[in-house]
């Protein structure tokens, strides 16, 4: 019997305890708290530039949400085949945001974005369409993107990436210079 009352103590503590702090309400959306750059929102960030059109991204979505259509473009890069988009659609409904489809890119193209307001009153308006993707800002979270944290890039401040600088190859490839120090100047 004691205990109960005992429990009934401790409980209106915590209540008395949380009554004297500042609250954290934030009045939204006249204010807004500032967004970290690591943030996985609902838009997607995709460069046309480095896409090939494996479809690596919808393989690799665990809700299958990802839908790739592609037609040989006739054009040969170095690593293969580039194929020619045709659609290239997110259903944004039935995303779960873990962003595997990201990190199964090869090339970088497509990247999470930091948008959060997209509600719509129908399932049918949660797609992105590859004319959305292609018109969007290019502000990538920096979620899995270390070369955009290494910079201090904030997609919150509104700057854009340049499909040049999206990709990993600067922080794991080698420089031109750095190959010629290793294998002409240093033999």
């Amino acid at each position: 019997m004691m205990a109960y009352g005992l429990g009934i103590a401790k409980g209106m503590m915590v209540t008395l305890l949380n009554l004297t702090r500042k609250p954290v309400t934030v009045q939204y959306p006249e204010q807004r708290v500032t967004q970290n750059p690591r943030f996985r929102g609902e838009d997607f960030v995709w460069y046309e530039e480095r896409c090939t059109g494996c479809a690596s991204c919808a393989k690799y979505c665990p809700q299958g949400i990802i839908k790739i259509v592609t037609a040989p473009s006739g054009e040969q890069t170095q690593e293969g085949e580039t194929y020619k988009i045709e659609t290239f659609d997110i259903e944004i409904a039935r995303c779960m945001f873990c962003g595997l489809c990201v990190e199964a890119c090869p090339y970088d193209a497509l990247h999470m974005g930091t948008g959060f307001e997209r509600a719509k009153p129908r399932r049918s308006d949660l797609v992105i369409t590859v004319e959305e993707l292609r018109a969007s800002a290019k502000r990538p979270s920096t979620w899995f993107r270390p070369q955009l944290q290494n910079r201090g890039y904030d997609p919150a401040k509104g700057e854009e990436v340049p499909w040049q600088e999206a990709g990993r190859e600067s922080t794991v490839a080698p420089t031109y210079d750095d190959m010629l120090k290793r294998w002409v100047e240093g033999r």
